[in-house]
């Protein structure tokens, strides 16, 4: 329960202000329930290396071994629309956004503990034990940058609705303090 099922909870939602789930790029391998352009642009390494190259990417970054990205064109589209950018990114990517965009809201989703990801990460299936391993060393240093966020929300197991509903919630909150602000989470 990460990153895209509560995406996939905040799709589900009406919110106040329009949004676009911007879709990240990646190199690393689909998963069985993945559909590229829908959970993910799925990229070969020189794709993704002439995207970034030609400033294709707001952001790029190694993440557990992948390349990912989020792709410039998709941002610019959303906010040039009037709709909020919601993106997908870690914590390198944020930091990257934040220095791009300064006034860019980034909430920082967490899980309860180390061991609730772990848990997590083992009943997907889907890491091997190495991977494992670097997720959780990885997840380590990610969780030591909060202080690098706008807003820090408990992702709390089986309360993804919850979650989605606390990230509304900020927004909307963000739209009334900065009105006609667009958006980039």
């Amino acid at each position: 329960m990460g990153k895209d099922t509560i995406i996939e909870a905040m799709q589900r939602r009406t919110p106040p202000h329009p949004r676009h789930f911007v879709i990240t790029v990646t190199t690393r391998a689909r998963r069985h329930s993945e559909v590229d352009g829908v959970s993910y642009h799925f990229l070969s390494l020189d794709d993704y290396q002439r995207l970034r190259d030609t400033d294709g990417l707001l952001e790029a970054s190694e993440v557990h071994g992948n390349c990912y990205g989020t792709p410039r064109d998709q941002v610019r589209s959303a906010l040039a629309s009037g709709r909020d950018a919601i993106l997908k990114i870690d914590v390198q990517g944020a930091h990257k956004v934040r220095q791009k965009v300064p006034d860019a809201l980034l909430i920082f989703v967490v899980p309860p503990s180390l061991e609730a990801l772990q848990a997590r990460l083992v009943g997907r299936s889907t890491e091997s034990p190495a991977d494992l391993e670097r997720r959780r060393r990885d997840a380590a240093y990610e969780l030591s940058r909060q202080a690098d966020y706008d807003h820090v929300v408990i992702n709390e197991t089986d309360q993804i609705d919850d979650t989605a509903e606390q990230i509304d919630a900020i927004i909307a909150a963000e739209h009334a303090r900065f009105a006609g602000r667009r958006i980039v989470v």
